[in-house]
């Protein structure tokens, strides 16, 4: 069993190099036939290209992971889900996540005091 881990760990860090590798060749490649040709901006090198695609994937993307849900962690922030949610609250339990939030965001405002 301990060596199916092994193997498994293994066999993720070396799809991972692979990918970055992949990817960065996809990026300068990319980069450098076309917006070379069309903008007549410089030719780049690999790292630059894997500086562009970390810096693209920060800007726009995010790094998600595996298994990722909605912002509530329970897959409730899909399309309607907040609002099946404070439908099926009790006026009692509605008015206790009001004061949370209100509590939140009275500490976000005085810098986390």
């Amino acid at each position: 069993m301990k060596g199916f881990w092994v193997k498994k760990i293994l066999g993720c860090i070396v799809f991972g190099a692979l990918a970055i590798i992949a990817l960065g060749f996809a990026v300068m490649s990319l980069w450098n036939h076309i917006l070379v040709v069309v903008l007549g901006v410089k030719a780049i090198t690999y790292c630059q290209a894997l500086g562009i695609f970390v810096l693209g994937k920060l800007l726009f993307g995010g790094f998600g992971g595996f298994g990722k849900r909605g912002c509530c962690g329970d897959n409730s922030c899909k399309i309607g889900g907040m609002k099946e949610k404070w439908q099926n609250m009790t006026p009692e339990e509605r008015e206790n996540f009001k004061n949370d939030w209100r509590n939140r965001c009275k500490t976000w405002r005085s810098g986390g005091e």
